[in-house]
Formats: structure tokens, sequence, C-alpha cells
């Protein structure tokens, strides 16, 4: 690496930050899409990697900017990863199946691209001596989210019941007592309770990765990437996101159809605002790796950050802002429920704000009004 500098979005980067070669893997794909443009703003030179899958690009992606190399395969095609990864410093962990799918007949593909990929990855990370990693994670691993009970105090509910999803009972309650709860911020070291396939298999990528680390001495970041959405998503498809479907319905002059009551809390962040938290989360790991592959600091460690605006909202309120800026259809609250997904999730981003200086730039009012007028990926 050698010194140099770069802006993104006009803000200065410090002079003491080292020009990088990063490798990001799934950089065609929706975010990675936008963490390649950050890093390339910040005068890093950077490797696209990515499989092009059906599900995420239906038709071909735009080419990268400022002459970006890009190296079409699969993570787990070893050979090809070999030799993208000659000069590397950092990789960017992008590439994965995302969203619930459809049902559980979707496991093997979400475990194989998820969990294997990553493994050969990081694998051949080892084999070529490369100690950096920053992991696109997911609040997911939580499950559900914090709960206070009056009498018990903080409590984990279980997994919502279908009797009382069917009849429309979509709170979840004490488990001691039955009283009805108050959800609040998850932490980084809250427990883990993966409730889904693809939840699953990003905290099994998490664990991959703190093996690594621990094995190599390399230092792996893992951003928990709350619900991301903005210019870009990708169109129709049971693996996008709910902003996606929503605003998919509007284009095609539907009414968005809302789960349950609407009720769900979540917090919902721009793509920009993750790409800029990947880049300094990058920018991190190598200064603690160092350009001869010294580790110091937290090597040998994976480090985890919630990644939200810090602004949570209902599922609700989002379909009906996004509706509003579009001029569609009003939202139409269907009852309707998927097993496997929680209630509410939002957590606590103060770990990321205070270690790597990140805020989050767009607000909620102002990114949905952008979002409901910018083209999706594949589409209107």
């Amino acid at each position: 690496m050698t010194p140099g500098r770069g802006t993104v979005r006009g803000a200065p980067v410090p002079p003491s930050v080292a020009v990088m070669r990063v490798l990001v893997t799934g950089g065609a794909g929706f975010i990675g899409s936008q963490i390649v443009e950050v890093l390339t703003h910040r005068g890093h030179d950077v490797v696209v990697y990515d499989a092009l899958l059906p599900a995420a690009h239906k038709e071909p992606p735009p080419p990268p900017p400022n002459d970006v190399p890009r190296v079409v395969a699969d993570v787990r095609d070893r050979d090809t990863l070999r030799i993208a990864l000659t000069g590397i410093d950092v990789v960017s962990h992008q590439a994965a199946m995302v969203g619930l799918g459809k049902d559980f007949a979707d496991a093997p593909d979400y475990v194989g691209c998820n969990d294997l990929g990553t493994a050969v990855l990081l694998a051949t990370m080892a084999e070529r001596g490369i100690r950096g990693l920053v992991l696109a994670g997911s609040m997911v691993v939580y499950g559900e989210g914090r709960y206070e009970c009056g009498r018990h105090g903080t409590v984990r509910p279980g997994p919502r019941t279908v009797d009382d999803l069917e009849a429309g009972r979509f709170e979840p309650r004490c488990p001691r007592c039955g009283d009805e709860l108050r959800p609040g911020l998850v932490a980084e070291d809250a427990p883990v309770d993966p409730r889904n396939v693809y939840a699953t298999t990003k905290l099994a990528q998490e664990h991959l990765a703190a093996s690594w680390a621990r094995s190599t001495g390399g230092r792996a970041t893992s951003l928990r990437y709350h619900n991301v959405y903005g210019p870009g998503m990708p169109r129709d498809t049971p693996y996008a996101g709910v902003a996606s479907l929503f605003r998919s319905a509007l284009a095609r002059g539907e009414a968005p159809q809302v789960f349950e009551d609407g009720g769900q809390r979540r917090d919902f962040i721009h793509v920009r605002d993750v790409a800029e938290a990947h880049a300094l989360a990058v920018e991190e790991v190598a200064a603690e790796t160092g350009a001869a592959g010294r580790a110091d600091g937290r090597s040998g460690t994976l480090v985890a950050y919630n990644t939200g605006s810090g602004d949570p909202h209902t599922v609700g309120e989002m379909a009906h802002a996004l509706a509003g800026a579009h001029g569609g259809p009003a939202p139409r609250t269907t009852g309707a429920y998927r097993l496997g997904d929680v209630r509410h999730i939002t957590a606590d981003s103060a770990r990321l704000r205070a270690d790597l200086g990140w805020r989050a730039s767009v607000g909620f009012e102002d990114g949905m009004r952008e979002f409901a007028k910018e083209p999706l990926r594949g589409g209107s």
C-alpha cells in the first residue's frame, strides 16, 4: 500500500490513509456496487468479483466506474479466486444469497452460496497471506430484538406461534407472565438467535471469519446491516427486501401489500450510508493489519458493528412514505405473515459511531422521496 488521499462525496480523506487494493466480492450487486463507488472515490484500487447470478441480476449490470476491473466468477471457484486475490490488501465480502427466500427448499442454495462460498474465500485468503476482511453481516442474527417486560425486565420471547399469527396476535409476549412487551435497541453483545435459514448462514459467516482471524492473525469486521434500501435495489424477486417489493408494486401501479398489521419496527438505512460505513471499516482493518501483514490492535479477532440509521420506523410507515412520494396507490395491510419473520428488530449503532466516526447522513423522509423516483435494478 502506498500513501494517498481521495474524497468521498466531497468529504476529505485524511492524508494518513493509505491507498489499498481491495477485492469486493458481489461488487456488481446493490450494496457492493455502491461500496466500489465509494472506495474508488476515496482513491483506492478496487477489483470487482461477482458471479452475476440471475437471482440478483435479471439483466447485465452496468460496468464498474473508472475502469475498475471485473472478474465474473463464483467465490467457490478457488482457481479464479487465487488469481483475483493477487496483490489484494483487504477483501470486502458482499457476495451472498440474500432475503428470506421462498421456503426451506432454498436451504442448500443459501448454505452453498453463503457459507461454503465464505469458507472457500477465507481459505484462499489464508493461502495468499491476506489478513484483512470486512464482511457484510446482518442484524437478522439476533432474531427478535430487545424487549422489556414491566414485571420481569429484559426478556427474550420465543418464536411466535402459528396460532397467534393466524389470530392476528403479532406482538411477542413475556415468556414468563404473558404481558405485553416494550421493544428496545439491541447491542452487539446481545445473544444471537437466528430464526430462519438466511439468518443462520449469516451467523455462520461470522463464525467462519472469526475462526479465520484466530488462525491467521488476521483482522475481521462484520457490519451487521439493517434494512438497506435505495437506488439500484433488485426488483420483483422473492429474495429482495421489503422496500424493493413495495417499490416494485408501485412501479406496476399496484398498492404495496403490508404483512401483519404494519407495526413491525425496523431501521431503514440508505445504501450510500452503508457504503460509506463499509469504506471506513476497510480503512480501519487495513491500518491495523499493516502493509506488510504485521497485525496489531485487535488482530486475531472479529469485531461486529450494528449498522443502522438510528431512526427506527414501522414497515407501515415506510410503505406510506414510499407510496406518498411515488404518487401511487395507498398501501394495503393484509394481515398475512411469514414464519421466520421477527416482529421488531432495531439495534444500537453507537459502537460504530464511536469507533469509526461514522454517522448516517440520509434521513428517512429524504431517502424515501429519492427511492420512490429512482429506478430499480432490472427495471423501473
